[in-house]
This record gives structure tokens, sequence and C-alpha cells, in this order.
């Protein structure tokens, strides 16, 4: 009979333990005064946890699209003919301000053939300190079906975006003065 109570009463530890973390968010990582004030959990700089946040946690296709661009607008290589382009809240308050992207911002751009298939889906995600070099941005390319082709310090990213540099590294639309 005791060694059977000892046994709930160590299922039950367990179980209040399991609970206990699996409600707590392991990171959370606060905007700064340069993201406006949000309190909210954004993703690690990682292609896994990006995803997550992208079409689970804050789904990007609930975002705007990129001010004065629509769906499908015409593209360029090596993004592809057509593109659509949506912003995170603090990315379109950064592009209004035109004083760069601040931190948090995120750009998440569709990329399609021009029969209009998705071919890739392209992320640059802004976090203060991960590569000052670069802007800060952290680089992600997905496959149609979000796997990931690349990510982090991308060379053929860099090397493109660098020339964009003066406009905090971003071609789609002006974002500083």
């Amino acid at each position: 009979m005791k060694k059977l109570l000892m046994l709930i009463i160590v299922i039950i530890a367990i179980s209040f333990t399991a609970t206990a973390f699996a409600g707590h968010d392991h990171m959370v990582i606060p905007y700064d005064k340069d993201g406006f004030g949000y309190k909210t959990r954004m993703p690690m700089t990682s292609a896994g946890d990006i995803r997550q946040h992208i079409i689970g946690q804050s789904p990007y296709k609930t975002w705007d699209m990129w001010p004065g661009k629509g769906k499908m607008y015409e593209g360029t290589e090596p993004h592809g003919s057509l593109l659509t382009t949506y912003v995170n809240d603090i990315a379109l308050k950064s592009i209004k301000k035109l004083n760069g992207m601040a931190n948090n911002s995120i750009v998440v751009k569709e990329n399609y053939s021009p029969d209009k298939k998705l071919v890739a889906i392209t992320v640059m995600y802004k976090v203060k300190g991960f590569n000052a070099e670069t802007g800060d941005w952290y680089w992600v390319k997905y496959g149609p079906d979000y796997d990931t082709i690349a990510e982090g310090n991308v060379k053929g990213c860099i090397a493109c975006h660098n020339s964009a540099s003066a406009n905090d590294y971003i071609f789609t639309g002006k974002v500083t003065k």
C-alpha cells in the first residue's frame, strides 16, 4: 500500500512539474525602445523558430503587405518574377518613420515563378546584436513547403543586399530618409 501511495505521489508531482514547464515561455525577447514598446515573444535566430513564428504564432499572411505593393508585383532575380511582401507591425511602423528598420522587424517575401507558382519564401529578421556588419539582419530562405534552404549570415543574400546598405539593406522600398 505504501508503494502504491508513493507511486501516486510521484506521478502527481511529475504531472504538476510537466504542466508548469509546458505553460512557461522559455525565452522572451522583448521589443526594446526601438521596437515601439511592445512585449511579446519574438523568434530566436533559427529557421525553425522563425518558421513557427510566421506560420503559427503570428501568421504572416495576416500582416500588412509592404506599403504601395500588392500581391504578385513584378520582381527580379534571385527572388522571382512575381513577389508578395508582408511586414510585421514593427516593420510597418519603421517603414512609415523612414529611420531604418527597428529591432524585431520581420519582412516575409513570397517568391513566384512567371506562371505564379510559389518557389520560395525569403525572410529578413532584424535582431539587435546579431551581425552589425550586415545591419543585424538574420536571413532565411525556405522552399514552398517551408523546408529550410539557407539561414543566418547567408552569403548570397548579404552579397546582394550590401548594395542597399544605405537603405538598411532593403530593396523593396525606401526605409531611410
